[in-house]
C-alpha cells in the first residue's frame, strides 16, 4: 500500500524535555542535575516536564509530585512558569516560518512543517532539519529531535526514535523494518481502552494491526478501526495546517493543596478560574458558547464535563453560573 500522489516532505519537530530544559538553561546549576517541573514543588500537582537525567528514576510527565519525590528523592522540583515557555515556543515557531510558511505547532513543544518544494532555497528535507537544529541550538542553546517523513503520522513517529537531539528519516519503505515492530499503543490514537481491544483480537504490535482484516477491525471499534488499520501501513493524508487559525478555547485550572468537601471554597476557586477566563477573553476580543470543567479527585480520575450557553458571551458571571452548575451536577462529593 502507498500514499496516491505526489510524495511530501513533512517534519515534526519535538523540542527536548522543553520545560526542565528551560529552566537548565536558564539556571547553569541545574545542568546535570534531575530537574522536574511541576505545578506545584510543595502541593498535590502533577509532574509536566522531568530531565533526560530524572527519567532514569522512572518520573515521567502526569505523575503526582509525591511519588516522583520518592522516586527521585533528590530531583530539583521547579514550579513551571508557562508564560516564559509559551513566550520561547513562539520564538521557535518564528524560526520554523523562515523555512515555510507551511508550520503547525501541535503543542508547545511540538510542530510539523511541510517543507515539500522548499528544496531549491534550502536543500533536502534532512538538510532543513539540521539547519533548524542548528539555528535553535545557537539561538537558544537548546536542543530538539526531529522526524521527516512523507507524511505527519511517520514524521511524529521518527521524531521520538532517538531522543534527545535525534534526526531521523522513515520512508513509505520502511514502514515493515521500523514501524511493525513496535507495541500498538506507539500508535497514534490507540489508548488504553482501544489496545486492550486489540489485544483481545490477538492484535500485539503494529505489524499485527497491520496484517489484520480490516473488516473485523471496523465491526469492532467503527470507523476508527479503519482509520488505525490504514496508519499501521503507515498511511496519513492530513495537511499540515498553517498557525494563524483563530484560538478555539481559552482554560485554567487549580490543584488545591489539600482535600475538601466545602462547597464554599470550591466556590470560591471556581468564581477566581471563571473570571481568569472572563478577563483573557475580554482582553483578546473574544467571546465563547461552551463552559468546559474538569474535576480530579484525589485518586486522579479525571472527569470532563461541558455545556453550550444560550448567547455567546465573555461575562465572568455567565461563566461561573454555568461551571457551577456543571460541577454540583457532576460533583461525587
Amino acid at each position: 500500500m502507498a500514499i496516491a500522489g505526489h510524495e511530501r516532505n513533512i517534519l515534526h519537530l519535538d523540542m527536548d524535555a522543553f520545560f526542565a530544559a528551560v529552566e537548565q538553561h536558564d539556571n547553569p546549576r541545574l545542568k546535570g542535575k534531575p530537574v522536574i517541573v511541576c505545578g506545584d514543588p510543595e502541593g498535590r500537582g502533577v509532574v509536566s516536564t522531568a530531565s533526560y537525567e530524572a527519567r532514569p528514576f522512572g518520573v515521567k510527565a502526569g505523575m503526582p509530585v509525591a511519588q516522583a519525590k520518592r522516586l527521585c528523592p533528590q530531583g530539583v522540583f521547579i514550579k513551571g512558569d508557562i508564560q516564559k515557555y509559551i513566550k520561547l515556543s513562539l520564538q521557535i515557531i518564528d524560526i520554523l516560518k523562515t523555512f515555510t510558511p507551511l508550520v503547525e505547532p501541535y503543542s508547545i513543544d511540538e510542530s510539523f512543517l511541510d517543507v515539500t518544494g522548499c528544496e531549491g532555497l534550502f536543500g533536502p528535507p534532512v538538510g532543513i532539519a539540521k539547519l533548524i537544529k542548528a539555528e535553535i541550538r545557537r539561538k537558544f542553546d537548546l536542543t530538539c529531535s526531529i522526524g521527516v517523513a512523507p507524511n505527519k503520522l511517520l514524521a511524529k513517529m521518527a521524531s521520538d526514535f532517538q531522543k534527545p537531539d535525534g534526526l531521523v528519516v522513515i520512508r513509505q519503505e520502511d514502514v515493515p523494518e521500523k514501524i511493525w515492530p513496535l507495541p500498538v499503543r506507539a500508535l497514534m490514537g490507540v489508548g488504553e481502552k482501544t489496545e486492550k481491544v486489540l489485544h483481545g483480537l490477538g492484535i500485539k504490535t503494529i505489524g499485527d494491526l497491520a496484517r489484520y482484516p480490516v473488516e473485523p477491525l471496523e465491526y469492532r471499534l467503527g470507523v476508527v478501526g479503519k482509520a488505525l488499520h490504514a496508519m499501521a501501513w503507515g498511511i496519513d493524508n492530513s495537511p499540515v495546517r498553517p498557525s494563524g487559525l483563530p484560538i478555539k478555547s481559552m482554560s485554567n485550572e487549580y490543584t488545591l493543596p489539600e482535600d475538601t468537601t466545602n462547597q464554599e471554597i470550591l466556590k470560591a476557586h471556581i468564581m477566581r478560574l471563571s473570571c481568569e477566563v472572563g478577563r483573557r477573553l475580554r482582553k483578546n476580543g473574544y467571546v465563547g458558547r461552551t463552559v468546559n470543567i474538569k474535576l480530579r479527585y484525589h485518586d486522579f480520575i479525571t472527569i470532563t464535563r461541558s455545556e453550550s450557553l444560550r448567547d455567546f458571551t465573555d461575562s465572568d458571571k455567565a461563566i461561573c453560573e454555568k461551571a457551577w452548575e456543571l460541577f454540583l451536577r457532576n460533583w461525587q462529593k
